[in-house]
């Protein structure tokens, strides 16, 4: 892969436990890391083998190789949030990271 497809700035969250003013749990998103990535839609097989329904809205981001990122995670992106369903460290060789998330919905 070519530095410059590495263009777009993403952001992981994870979501944490922690306490209000008022002493309840509550979960609250909290950034994880922030790095460059080649984001692509899906297209062709790769579209139709994504979760049927809401395909068009699955992207694929590429990262250099990451530890510790979940599929609990979700990814932020130009005001919009990813829902990860899938994370596939390439041929094992811990260089590039591809992950399949799902746009989330804005109900408001």
């Amino acid at each position: 892969m070519r530095t410059e497809e590495f263009k777009h700035k993403i952001t992981f969250q994870k979501l944490s436990i922690t306490t209000n003013e008022n002493g309840f749990e509550v979960e609250v998103w909290q950034d994880f890391i922030t790095c460059w990535a080649k984001i692509e839609n899906l297209r062709g097989k790769e579209f139709f083998a994504a979760e049927a329904v809401q395909a068009e809205k699955t992207v694929k981001f590429t990262i250099r190789y990451l530890q510790d990122l979940t599929e609990d995670m979700r990814i932020l992106f130009e005001d919009k949030q990813y829902n990860i369903t899938f994370i596939d460290n390439i041929q094992y060789r811990n260089k590039y990271i591809e992950i399949k998330a799902l746009e989330v919905e804005n109900s408001g």
